[in-house]
């Protein structure tokens, strides 16, 4: 891990990148707007709960915290549907994905759903999003989270690894997110465990299924949609690599630059999105956006 990012990102910031990885997490908190609520809505309970908070620099209705989760939990906000806790970075990638209501999207690895919620309160109660995976009990815990979160009137869950859905399947949708499984090397302060578990044969396994959930996630894009492709990775290998391979497989899609979407600092030279741990103190993440042509 050490030697990849020295040879990706310099010794500099790969040093700033371990002590980040070593330092006691923050989490954000996004408020429920599918119940209505909105950022300042969130930042008034968390005043009553007298827990220290700041808005984010980057995204409405999200709230950053250092300390004070307990109280979050133990005042009832998750459990009654008030707030979820979401990393920026994951609220950039909807951000990305752009939903309008009255769409057709899917999510094709949703579970555990964060980004579904996401995307189903975006939506205002028009339109449809498809939630696929291949975890059954995941997807379960996704509708009961989704019920409480008010907008399941607009969520479909399909049970079904993507590679056969893709194959069995017609139906094209205006939008197709893919959040791939990855190695997870951009959560790793909040996920210390990995940095023992990840081995460099792991790297090479999930490129491979990330090519493959690729070419099936694109066959749902009706023409003229979007693709949008997305990991809690900063490995180039599973980002900027596994996409310039996609579009030399179908060159039927072509990048559509993310600075739209996001603000600018995120915005790479070929138009991705990219959050660094180091440079905006938010879990490191990717995502691309492609248009299929008409």
């Amino acid at each position: 891990m050490v030697r990849r990012w020295t040879k990706y990102f310099g010794q500099d910031t790969a040093i700033k990148l371990m002590t980040w990885n070593n330092s006691y997490p923050s989490f954000s908190l996004r408020a429920n707007t599918g119940k209505g609520l909105t950022g300042a809505d969130l930042v008034s309970r968390l005043k009553m709960l007298k827990v220290p908070h700041e808005p984010s620099l980057y995204l409405d209705d999200f709230v950053r915290l250092k300390t004070g989760m307990q109280n979050v939990i133990q005042a009832g906000l998750l459990k009654e549907g008030f707030c979820a806790v979401q990393d920026e970075s994951a609220g950039l990638v909807v951000s990305i994905v752009d939903p309008q209501p009255g769409e057709n999207i899917i999510d094709c690895c949703a579970a555990p759903g964060g980004k579904t919620l996401f995307m189903a309160s975006r939506l205002n109660g028009q339109g449809k999003l498809f939630a696929v995976d291949i975890n059954e009990g995941r997807l379960r815990i996704l509708r009961e989270t989704a019920k409480l979160h008010q907008v399941i009137d607009v969520i479909s869950t399909i049970h079904s690894d993507l590679r056969t859905f893709s194959t069995d399947k017609v139906v094209e949708w205006d939008k197709v997110l893919l959040d791939a499984p990855c190695s997870g090397l951009g959560v790793l302060s909040k996920r210390a465990d990995l940095r023992w578990n990840r081995r460099l044969e792991d790297m090479e396994q999930l490129k491979h299924l990330q090519d493959e959930l690729l070419d099936s996630a694109s066959r749902l894009v009706k023409p003229g949609g979007v693709l949008i492709y997305s990991t809690c990775s900063i490995d180039p290998e599973e980002n900027e690599e596994r996409i310039e391979a996609f579009l030399l497989r179908h060159p039927e899609f072509y990048i559509d630059p993310v600075n739209k979407y996001v603000p600018e600092n995120f915005v790479t030279n070929r138009g991705f999105c990219m959050s660094n741990p180091v440079k905006h103190e938010l879990d490191g993440a990717f995502a691309a956006r492609l248009v299929r042509s008409q």
